[in-house]
């Protein structure tokens, strides 16, 4: 069983930053994909980013290209969320999630991810 703990949420004034954290344990890390969705209040689970298991190659959803960049540390079983310039629009329960292995036809599909954290809350003020 994979499991996903992530952490560094918080309260951010507009334009500042936050990293998030996610461990992963349970399982070979570095076959998983790992993305990064969040959820606003009233809205619908949406994909920000994430990393292919092969390659490491990033994707990243249109509201938060140039501004988030995710990471992977594979030795520490950990991925990243570095958000700069956040927008009162960024607030949101952020969720790390796992895929096992992953393409790039799947990798923003959220329904395709097998395990998924708990979430950690980012308030943005303006």
């Amino acid at each position: 069983q994979v499991q996903l703990v992530e952490s560094g949420g918080g309260l951010v004034q507009a334009g500042g930053s936050l990293r998030l954290s996610c461990v992963v344990s349970g399982d070979t890390f570095s076959t998983y994909s790992l993305g990064w969705f969040r959820q606003a209040p009233g809205k619908e689970r949406e994909f920000v980013t994430a990393s292919l298991w092969k390659t490491s190659t990033t994707y990243y959803g249109d509201s938060v290209k140039g501004r988030f960049t995710i990471s992977r540390d594979n030795p520490k079983k950990t991925v990243y969320l570095q958000m700069n310039s956040l927008k009162p629009e960024d607030t949101a329960v952020y969720y790390c999630a796992a895929q096992r292995l992953g393409t790039i036809a799947t990798i923003r599909t959220l329904g395709k991810y097998n395990y998924w954290g708990q979430g950690t809350q980012v308030t943005v003020s303006s």
